[in-house]
C-alpha cells in the first residue's frame, strides 16, 4: 500500500471505523496504595520535542464486524484512590474531565499540542457518543483516556448494578472511539464507594484522583485558576480541570497562561503507562 493512500486515524474514524492507540511512557504511583512504588518514566513532551508517529498506532475494525471484546484484566481492589504520581524530578500530571466537549476541548486540545504535553482526559461516555472525533485526537496526540461514567451521577447513591452500567457503557463507547479499552476510572465528584473500587478493578481500571483541584468549575476567574494551579506545582502532583460540564472559556484561557509558565519554570508533564492486555 502506498504511503499516500494510508488514512490517519482520525479519518479513519469519521469514515467508519474505530482506531487504537499505543500506549505512552510513564508510570503511576498511589499514595496510601496497596501496591509497593514504581519508578515513573516521563513520557515525550516538552523535555523531548519528539513528534509521535503514525506507526504507534494501530488500526482496530468496527466492534460489530470485529472480534468479541477481550474480557480486561481484572487488578487488585484498592481502597483509596490513586492521588500522586512516582518519579524523579519535577514531574506532574494533568487530567481534565467530564468531556469531551465540542467546544472547549479542541482548544485545550490545541494549547497541549503548541507545548508538546500529554495528558489525562476522564470522559462521560453520554459525551463520547457525541463527539467521537475528539476521541480520536486524543488518541492521535498521545493523551491518556479514562472512564468518568456515563452520566456523572453521584456513584453512592445508585446500587451496584447500576453503577456496573454506568461504568461498562463507558468502557465501550472508550473502545469504540478511542481504539482500546480504558485502564483508569475516576468517580464523579470524587465520591468513592467499595463497589466503585471492586468494580473498577473487575474491569481492569485502576482509580484515580487528583492532589491539585483548580476549581475551575466555579469560573472563578481565569486569574484565580492561575494562582491554584501554579501556587500548587510541586513534584508528583495531579492537576484537575474541566473541559466540559459547563462553560469552560475561563479553563482555556487559563491554560494558555499557566502552562508555559510551569514548563518554563522547569516542570515536566507525564502520562501513564500503558499496561500490557
Amino acid at each position: 500500500m502506498q504511503k499516500d493512500q494510508l488514512f490517519t486515524r482520525r479519518r479513519m474514524l469519521l469514515a467508519g471505523a474505530a482506531l487504537g492507540a499505543a500506549g505512552t511512557a510513564g508510570a503511576v504511583l498511589a499514595v496510601g496504595g496497596d501496591e509497593p512504588a514504581r519508578t515513573a518514566a516521563p513520557v515525550a513532551g516538552p523535555q523531548a520535542r519528539q513528534a509521535l508517529k503514525s506507526s504507534a498506532f494501530r488500526l482496530q475494525p468496527l466492534t460489530g464486524y470485529g472480534p468479541p471484546r477481550a474480557a480486561p484484566r481484572k487488578l487488585k481492589t484498592r481502597h483509596e484512590p490513586i492521588m500522586s504520581i512516582s518519579g524523579r524530578g519535577r514531574h506532574m500530571m494533568l487530567t481534565f474531565d467530564d468531556g469531551p466537549n465540542p467546544e472547549y476541548t479542541p482548544h485545550i486540545l490545541d494549547t497541549l499540542a503548541r507545548y508538546d504535553v500529554r495528558a489525562m482526559f476522564f470522559v462521560c461516555g453520554e459525551c463520547v457518543v457525541e463527539n467521537r472525533e475528539l476521541l480520536a485526537r486524543m488518541a492521535d496526540d498521545g493523551h491518556v483516556v479514562g472512564n468518568h461514567t456515563w452520566t456523572h451521577p453521584l456513584l453512592t447513591t445508585l446500587d451496584r448494578k447500576e453503577i456496573r452500567s454506568e461504568m461498562e457503557r463507558t468502557s465501550d463507547a472508550i473502545e469504540d472511539s478511542y481504539g482500546e479499552r480504558p485502564q483508569w476510572f475516576r468517580a464523579p465528584y470524587g465520591a468513592w464507594n467499595r463497589a466503585a473500587f471492586q468494580l473498577g478493578a473487575e474491569m481492569g481500571m485502576e482509580p484515580m484522583a487528583w492532589t491539585v483541584d483548580s476549581r475551575d468549575w466555579t469560573t472563578p476567574g481565569e486569574g484565580v485558576i492561575v494562582d491554584r494551579i501554579e501556587n500548587g506545582a510541586a513534584p508528583g502532583v495531579v492537576v484537575l480541570s474541566h473541559d466540559a460540564g459547563g462553560d469552560r472559556s475561563q479553563t482555556v484561557r487559563a491554560i494558555r497562561e499557566w502552562l508555559p509558565h510551569l514548563l518554563d519554570s522547569g516542570y515536566h508533564f507525564t502520562v501513564p503507562r500503558r499496561r500490557p492486555s
